[in-house]
């Protein structure tokens, strides 16, 4: 349903801000900061320049991963004395990255509204401008930073044919391309970083050269892969030796009956059957 001020229920609203030029924000965003009662922002000082630029004047509060349990009790008060709140992240749209699933799921489940006021998104700006599929894609935000863990999150998705998108550090994206090169191969690229701003910089290239280049350590990354487009489906091979050579590269055997249910474009319980048949016998 349509929101507006004139209604009764309290509303949480979503705000989506700049991730760097501070005019790529709607004015409907403008016009909601400016409205609200409170201002729930991950880093008060950070935000306080963009409200200081559109002359916003409202009581902020800070919400972030450090202090949202004890956060969440007083924000659901504030709901219930009547109050609107806007949602808002250092950067880009709440709830990627950062705490304010919590916080949504929780006002959800408190009977009040919540708004979305959409805008800048780091992870949209990116794959439109990489030169790569755009869809279909799958974020999967920052990797873990064990290399054990790291790899074990990317075995999921050597055989997969979407474009991948990941946040990194620039402190850490040496590392983690090298990880991507080992674990998922040859591969086309695109590095964006400082999107929006003065120095933005989007570098398209493969996996493969991203190891001999120098990155610069300012500004945080997505890096965009493509998918595995080098997949061959031999439809002369059984079902079940189709499950097995998915195997062999690397998926664990539930997942590799996925796979091929995807592939062939049959439905799961199908491929299940014969490999428990062949199996049998």
């Amino acid at each position: 349903m349509q929101k507006s001020f004139k209604d009764p229920k309290p509303t949480l609203f979503v705000v989506s801000t700049p991730i760097g030029n501070l005019g790529d924000i709607s004015y409907r965003a403008v016009e909601i900061l400016s409205e609200v009662d409170v201002i729930l922002a991950e880093d008060t000082r950070t935000s306080s320049v963009l409200l200081h630029h559109y002359q916003i004047k409202k009581q902020m509060m800070s919400y972030h991963e450090f202090n949202k349990d004890e956060k969440e009790s007083q924000i659901i008060g504030l709901l219930n004395e009547g109050k609107n709140i806007a949602l808002i992240s250092d950067a880009g749209t709440p709830g990627i990255n950062d705490p304010g699933y919590e916080i949504i799921k929780k006002v959800i489940e408190s009977g009040f509204y919540v708004v979305s006021i959409p805008g800048a998104s780091a992870i949209l700006a990116a794959i439109v401008t990489s030169g790569l599929i755009i869809q279909p894609f799958t974020f999967l935000g920052f990797l873990p930073r064990k290399q054990a863990e790291m790899k074990k999150v990317l075995n999921d998705y050597i055989n997969r044919k979407e474009t991948l998108v990941i946040y990194e550090s620039p402190l850490r994206v040496a590392k983690t391309l090298g990880i991507l090169f080992s674990t998922l191969g040859q591969r086309n690229i695109a590095l964006a970083r400082e999107l929006t701003k003065a120095f933005e910089t989007i570098i398209r290239t493969t996996l493969s050269e991203a190891q001999e280049m120098e990155h610069n350590t300012k500004g945080e990354y997505v890096i965009i892969v493509e998918g595995n487009n080098n997949i061959e489906i031999h439809f002369d091979e059984t079902i079940t030796k189709h499950v097995e050579r998915l195997v062999q590269s690397g998926l664990a055997e539930k997942e590799a009956m996925k796979q091929v249910a995807v592939d062939r474009e049959i439905p799961k319980s199908e491929v299940y059957q014969a490999f428990k048949i062949d199996n049998k016998k």
